[in-house]
């Protein structure tokens, strides 16, 4: 398993994997920082995405292992390979919190998608069917926060 089109595959899945481990981090932020009249409902809402997103970083590097390859490392490497933005300030408006994690799971969808292009040309039905999965999870994720956006 280790032909460039299997190392370009398990490339991609590390930088989602990255990107995993940065919206769950900005997603458990704004879970802890919320606040406004809808506390509540965004509050469970962001702690839901979050916990979802941490439940799928296991599988993902998991998946990097079983094509032969190497997975990420460290907080470092995590952050030479996201391509999901930080989100620093003290303080964000509940609105923006809401979009902003929206916009960011967008990405996320359209990279899941271009792994998924990239395990069809590596002959990978495992990891093919696994991005079908968490492309569905990432679109439902846009969904609820569309959707509460209003």
């Amino acid at each position: 398993m280790g032909n460039n089109s299997t190392t370009a595959l398990a490339a991609a899945l590390n930088g989602l994997l990255a990107d995993y481990f940065a919206l769950y981090l900005k997603t458990k932020n704004f879970h802890w920082h919320v606040s406004g009249p809808h506390f509540r409902e965004y509050h469970l809402l962001f702690d839901e995405q979050a916990a979802e997103l941490i439940g799928t970083t296991d599988l993902i590097a998991e998946r990097v292992r079983k094509l032969g390859q190497q997975t990420l490392t460290s907080i470092g490497d995590i952050a030479a390979k996201q391509s999901v933005k930080d989100n620093d300030k003290a303080a964000v408006s509940a609105g923006e919190m809401l979009k902003e994690l929206m916009v960011d799971n967008k990405a996320l969808t359209s990279a899941l998608k271009s792994a998924k292009d990239l395990a069809d040309d590596a002959g990978d039905n495992a990891t093919d069917g696994l991005l079908d999965d968490w492309t569905d999870q990432a679109e439902q994720r846009v969904w609820f926060l569309t959707q509460t956006i209003g």
